[in-house]
């Protein structure tokens, strides 16, 4: 049990995941108007979800099988009484029968249950379905944070005979208040096959959908990939009880994609320009995350959520601003762009929460090859100052420093293993910056990789490493798929990271004093 946990809370959790939380999936609804867009009542298809928290509500997220209108009711019990009605939006095939809405006016540092109907024209009213989730706090308080990344890749599908993938139970029963998705939230360019052989001869099954047969290339297609994931009961649960920030990264799209690329010709796809993929990709993302574009800086994914006295978290996005893998060598380069760039380090200086979280998608001293010359991430291998992506990098810790920003921690995912990495100017290229950690996590349900080199132009330090001993490990090894917790002290404002596998074991921790204390 989590240091903190909230007994009710807890009770509630039990209590609906045992009540079954989401209506059966409808997959053959996803992406059509056929005949599940036109039976007589709406049905809520792949259950709930929560996101953007903030301290009076959150957004609301759900689908229906047919255009009807989002209804959302809100209350302190499970009873309902005094509820409060929030209308959204109608939906219907244009968003994929997906929607959300905002819910405002709560209390602050709150549980909050709420009970999700869907309302057709004709007056026809769903089977409701219920959830519950925290508002943020306005005064200090414990906070408790998982994050994590990379779910259904390199072929590991859905598997029946594991009861579906089972880390986000180990997750949910930790009672998170927040969780951030870093990215590869699903594989679309990896098709799934019903069993796969691994190399010690045990067999992994997959449930298969159509769209996930196939790489995604048509905008249903990419929804598929979406709605294939939420037919996981586990995935469900946790998504209907733990509001969420999320971001993506390469796989929402095809594997390691930058802005202008082509997919490789022996990839299976005849449509190979990565921007018109990721067009549909980023349409599908929005439509089935719980993340409202209207409310990023850009219109799209990145974004500042201020969660009380004791914590902003930073959102990026490292995937549609970065220049070419090829061109991470060159004298400069872009990973942020210039905007998002200048946002960071604007919202950094001018945050007075005493932990500032930085949500990266990508790490940034790992270094992940792309092919023989290229990189996928910030670092490129290159001994000395800063070059190419890594210069915008070194202007963000450079202004850190500069502007005596304290209390910043980098969280991510991607590499498909876990570790707490060390940055300081004494092992360092390039010193202009403070001592800071970064923390990986990662795979969720997922092949497992690494640990990969570190580049040496920040002066990483691998204080933990737990990744598998042969790559692409399958999740039948529970050991290798891991989620990280943050813990703040509402007291003593001391925030402790545990890096953990997936049966909810802690492989390491690393406390953290308040900063000026």
């Amino acid at each position: 049990m989590a240091p903190g946990h909230s007994a009710l809370s807890r009770r509630t959790l039990l209590r609906t995941s045992a009540l079954g939380l989401v209506a059966a999936p409808a997959l053959a609804a996803c992406g059509d108007d056929g005949p599940g867009l036109v039976r007589q009542r709406p049905n809520l298809t792949h259950g709930l979800a929560v996101g953007d928290p903030r301290s009076d509500g959150a957004l609301i997220w759900a689908r229906s099988d047919r255009p009807a209108t989002l209804i959302v009711e809100t209350a302190a019990t499970e009873s309902f009484t005094d509820a409060r009605r929030f209308t959204g939006p109608l939906l219907t095939p244009d968003t994929d029968g997906t929607g959300r809405v905002r819910v405002a006016g709560l209390p602050a540092g709150s549980l909050v249950h709420y009970r999700v109907t869907l309302e057709a024209e004709d007056g026809a009213t769903s089977e409701p379905l219920q959830g519950v989730f925290r508002t943020a706090p306005t005064t200090q308080s414990d906070i408790r944070i998982q994050w994590s990344g990379d779910v259904a890749g390199q072929g590991y599908g859905i598997n029946p005979d594991l009861g579906g993938m089972t880390i986000f139970a180990t997750m949910a029963a930790r009672d998170p208040h927040l969780f951030l998705h870093s990215g590869d939230v699903v594989y679309a360019d990896v098709p799934l096959q019903e069993s796969v052989t691994l190399p010690d001869g045990r067999i992994w099954r997959n449930t298969v959908t159509e769209a996930k047969s196939a790489v995604a290339q048509t905008l249903d297609q990419f929804r598929g990939q979406y709605a294939y994931n939420l037919t996981d009961q586990n995935y469900r649960r946790f998504n209907a009880s733990v509001a969420q920030l999320v971001q993506w990264d390469d796989h929402e799209t095809v594997n390691n994609w930058s802005p202008g690329g082509t997919v490789a010709a022996d990839k299976g796809y005849t449509e190979r320009s990565m921007d018109t993929l990721a067009t549909r990709a980023w349409q599908a993302f929005h439509e089935w995350m719980p993340l409202d574009p209207k409310e990023a800086v850009d219109g799209r994914l990145y974004r500042k959520i201020s969660y009380g006295p004791l914590l902003d978290v930073f959102v990026l996005d490292m995937r549609a601003y970065k220049d070419a893998n090829g061109a991470n060598t060159a004298p400069e380069g872009r990973v942020f762009g210039a905007a998002q760039t200048k946002w960071l380090i604007e919202g950094l200086r001018d945050s007075r929460a005493t932990w500032k979280i930085v949500a990266a998608d990508l790490p940034l001293g790992v270094i992940v090859p792309d092919g023989k010359t290229a990189f996928e991430g910030p670092a490129n291998g290159a001994p000395g100052a800063p070059s190419g992506r890594e210069t915008e990098i070194a202007q963000v810790l450079s202004a850190i420093k500069a502007n005596r920003v304290t209390g910043v921690v980098w969280l991510t995912a991607d590499v498909h293993y876990t570790a707490a990495h060390r940055y300081s100017p004494e092992r360092a290229a390039f010193t202009d910056f403070d001592e800071f950690w970064e923390f990986v996590s990662g795979p969720l349900n997922a092949g497992a990789f690494g640990p990969n080199q570190l580049d040496p132009t920040f002066g990483p330090e691998a204080v933990f490493v737990h990744a598998p001993p042969v790559p692409n490990t399958s999740p039948l090894d529970a050991a290798y798929q891991h989620f990280g917790e943050v813990h703040i002290d509402g007291r003593t404002a001391e925030l402790t990271v545990n890096l953990c596998d997936a049966t909810g074991a802690v492989l390491f921790a690393q406390r953290l004093p308040a900063p000026g204390r």
